[in-house]
């Protein structure tokens, strides 16, 4: 799912730039906080610590702004260094950080992040990259998402009310593809934005209803606080298996 270029709008390339930004300094106070030997807490992801988590997100953030360079400079590089196999063995790796290095390589991220991004209406966010052989803009559209998800996996006091309406209606039209044929969402209220850009359909067949932070926190595969409601012809029936991540 690239992005067209001609659908790049400044105040919505703005907003996800200030939100990554609020959320990624919400995110290294909230570890800061921690006390020493949290990382080897359990996250809300099966088979991942604290530090699984915090680590995929500081080298999720370093992939993002390999892509930034070199887009800077005209050039497209691998999104992780070694690819699958080196994302993996870096995430292992730096799950043994200690609460302190997990902070250091957070704030490496951020001033990476802070000269790495062009500024909003800039032509760069055109420019092709590796990451699903899109342009520059695909990267911060997953930024937004890996950071703001991650943050509330981590188990730090983020929780998804910290996703705003924009986020939750991108999040909606990004993993739509999850559904399986003859089910829709309807949360309430219908988020609104054009950093959402989410078309929710009439309801039909069997509909997934609920507040919209837990509808599209369920089609993220995480456990909302309430969990929505699958409806069909009437009668409430399970929710429907999703389909894998887009």
């Amino acid at each position: 799912m690239s992005t067209d270029p001609s659908t790049i709008h400044p105040e919505v390339t703005q907003h996800i730039l200030t939100d990554t930004a609020a959320a990624l300094d919400a995110l290294i106070e909230a570890v800061r906080a921690l006390p020493e030997g949290a990382e080897r807490e359990p996250s809300a992801l099966p088979g991942w610590t604290r530090g699984h988590v915090l680590g995929h997100v500081a080298g999720n953030g370093r992939a993002q702004a390999r892509q930034a360079e070199h887009a800077a400079r005209g050039e497209t590089v691998e999104y992780y260094d070694g690819g699958p196999a080196g994302r993996d063995a870096e995430i292992e790796a730096d799950s043994t950080l200690s609460v302190a290095q997990h902070v250091a390589a957070l704030e490496a991220v951020r001033e990476r992040h802070a000269v790495g991004w062009p500024v909003a209406g800039a032509p760069l966010w055109a420019a092709p990259v590796a990451y699903r052989n899109g342009v520059l803009h695909d990267c911060l559209f997953a930024w937004w998402r890996e950071l703001r998800i991650h943050s509330v996996d981590a188990l730090v006091g983020i929780g998804f009310d910290s996703w705003d309406d924009e986020l939750c209606g991108h999040l909606l039209a990004w993993l739509a593809p999850r559904l399986p044929e003859g089910v829709t969402v309807a949360p309430e209220p219908a988020p609104t934005g054009q950093a959402g850009q989410a078309d929710v359909a009439e309801p039909t067949g069997t509909v997934v209803a609920g507040d919209l932070r837990d509808v599209v926190a369920w089609l993220a595969g995480r456990e909302p606080e309430r969990a929505p409601r699958a409806v069909r012809n009437g009668t409430e029936v399970p929710l429907p298996e999703l389909l894998p991540w887009p």
